[in-house]
């Protein structure tokens, strides 16, 4: 009898302790693996925590960062349920929330389907995902919201707008926090997103050192699609009023024509006010410099865009349009910095007559590195014996506005220095005929006249049948129209 209660004890002890043992195991799976909230399958030995003991993040939990960032998300996330944005029952993400200090305040305030996404995981509440691929199916959330200027940071700003949006289901809510403020980069930030409607902008403190003023902007995703934006189809750029108001801070046209001009717009450059100096350029998709005119690579690309334009940490994909062969060879090494279009930028594709004019012979060139190469001009001067007076050439000419329609839109921020040898006068009156001015928020622009001559003091050139005064109205017509041109030399 004694034997049989022993065995009985035994079978006991050893089912209490498999059972115990299953029941750790469990909870670690759930907790631990699945990286969910200690509600998931109704099983928790903690009521109401969702921040298990054995997170690895645990020790951000209770420090006092966290508790002032919760405190700030919870507050934010209240004010978004009292305007109706968010709701109890809104199926939730955070995009690029490293810590899941957002999504731990919503939960905070009961909105418990909430998720975070980030490249590396902080379960369980921060699951791992890019924000160019949103690791879930379209039309799933309710609400999305994106803190800590993450977009602007985002080296793909129109992707992840695109995700977002794919995301994001009809009539459903996205709240962004950014750092710019001014209306330049409101009105990027808007063409990232044309399924949408614009809600509210509210300017707030922030509660982080690193990013103490914050714009909040709300969205609201349209039933159907594509939102049409002002302007779209416009071959006018007047409806641009944030880009005229930035054009006003412009530094002022010279507009008395300088006696030296080779030395007075060289020293102006000095006064420029760049655009990216002015505003936030963030939210745009993609950003291009297009040097019309280029000739070789030091000469204003290397020797000024690279080294003096102010870029905010972009990376610029770089467009040399050069129709003189001389200077394409050093091209080819420089073929991942550079695209080089070896064509004249002009109004049509057609065969042209190109004149390389006061240079040296052109076996020389490369000896002179280029520099003694004289400048190439569309329309050859002719002497007075009716013969050309310099080495004319047959080149191919292309459409300039017509490639920048089918090339850019204006998602992308597109810096343009233009030295034409006098095409100035045809090419930019195509540009504003076609509606591709819009697409264009910079130029640098040398502006070709009868100047006074360097070498013979009070003698004009006799190259050009332009006065200064039509350079001064093509100046005006293009800031009228919020181009930020700047005069060139």
């Amino acid at each position: 009898m004694e034997q049989k209660l022993s065995l009985l004890r035994n079978i006991v002890a050893y089912v209490l302790f498999f059972g115990i043992l299953a029941t750790v195991i469990r909870f670690a799976y759930v907790v631990t693996t699945i990286g969910e909230s200690c509600n998931l399958y109704n099983f928790c030995f903690f009521k109401n925590n969702v921040v298990p003991q054995s997170n690895p993040h645990n020790h951000l939990y209770a420090s006092r960062e966290w508790d002032k960032a919760v405190h700030f998300y919870s507050s934010i996330f209240q004010d978004m349920i009292s305007k109706g944005y968010l709701s109890p029952h809104s199926k939730s993400l955070c995009v690029e929330a490293p810590n899941g200090h957002e999504v731990f305040a919503l939960k905070k305030i009961g909105v418990e389907d909430s998720i975070g996404i980030f490249r590396k995981a902080a379960k369980p509440l921060v699951i791992r995902g890019e924000d160019d691929r949103i690791p879930f199916d379209d039309n799933t959330f309710d609400f999305i919201f994106s803190g800590a200027a993450r977009i602007e940071m985002s080296a793909r700003p129109f992707d992840f707008a695109s995700e977002i949006v794919r995301a994001l289901k009809p009539q459903g809510f996205a709240v962004f926090h950014v750092k710019a403020n001014d209306t330049y980069s409101l009105n990027s930030f808007l063409e990232l997103f044309h399924s949408c409607k614009l809600i509210k902008v509210l300017d707030i403190d922030g509660f982080n050192p690193s990013m103490p003023y914050i714009r909040e902007i709300v969205l609201k995703k349209a039933n159907h699609g594509y939102r049409k934006m002002p302007g779209d189809d416009s071959k006018n750029c007047s409806f641009q009023a944030h880009k005229r108001e930035l054009v006003q801070k412009a530094e002022p046209l010279i507009e008395e024509e300088p006696l030296k001009p080779w030395i007075t717009l060289k020293r102006n450059i000095k006064n420029v006010k760049y655009f990216s100096s002015m505003v936030d350029i963030s939210f745009k998709n993609r950003y291009v410099y297009i040097d019309v005119g280029a000739r070789n690579y030091g000469s204003s690309i290397r020797s000024w865009f690279m080294k003096q334009y102010p870029k905010q940490g972009k990376s610029f994909h770089i467009y040399a349009i050069e129709a003189d062969k001389a200077f394409h060879k050093q091209y080819a090494s420089k073929k991942k910095v550079v695209t080089l279009l070896p064509y004249a930028a002009w109004v049509r594709n057609e065969t042209l007559s190109f004149e390389i004019n006061d240079g040296p012979a052109p076996e020389k060139v490369n000896k002179t590195k280029n520099k003694g190469r004289g400048m190439g001009r569309i329309q050859p001067v002719k002497s007075s014996r009716g013969e050309s007076n310099s080495e004319v050439n047959e080149i191919q000419g292309f459409d300039f506005a017509e490639w920048l329609k089918n090339t850019f839109t204006k998602r992308d921020f597109v810096v343009i220095k233009m030295d034409v040898e006098g095409t100035e006068f045809d090419l930019i009156p195509k540009l504003f005929e076609t509606g591709a001015i819009c697409l264009i928020d910079e130029i640098f622009l040398e502006c070709h006249y009868n100047r006074w001559q360097r070498c013979c003091p009070g003698q004009r050139s006799t190259k050009y049948k332009k006065h200064y005064r039509h350079c001064l109205e093509l100046f005006t017509s293009l800031r009228k129209n919020g181009v930020l041109v700047h005069q060139w030399w």
